[in-house]
């Protein structure tokens, strides 16, 4: 369950990051460019002459996918838990003049 107005996600009794943990961004930043990259290695034309007989989009690809995906299971695996404390000042929303 996620609590809307403060972005953090409720696993039992613990509280945590969701979605804005940074590992979270970062990971799918990466692997988005990953395959990009993958795909371009795949598909695009292969200039061998200026890489010295390397496909280099595809292998920057698969090493960010690989990075990215990596990032992304570390944040679902050990999340990042908020203080109680924290996460009952968020439950009333924001503070008075925000």
């Amino acid at each position: 369950m996620t609590d809307h107005d403060t972005g953090t996600e409720r696993t039992g009794s613990k509280n945590t990051a969701g979605i804005f943990d940074i590992r979270n961004i970062i990971g799918a930043l990466l692997a988005i460019d990953g395959v990009i990259l993958l795909l371009m290695g795949l598909f695009a034309d292969v200039e061998a002459d200026k890489t010295g007989d390397v496909n280099a989009n595809l292998w920057a690809g698969i090493a960010l996918t690989v990075v990215g995906v990596g990032f992304l299971a570390w944040a679902r695996l050990r999340p990042v838990v908020v203080p109680e404390e924290i996460a009952r000042e968020h439950e009333d929303g924001p503070p008075p003049g925000h």
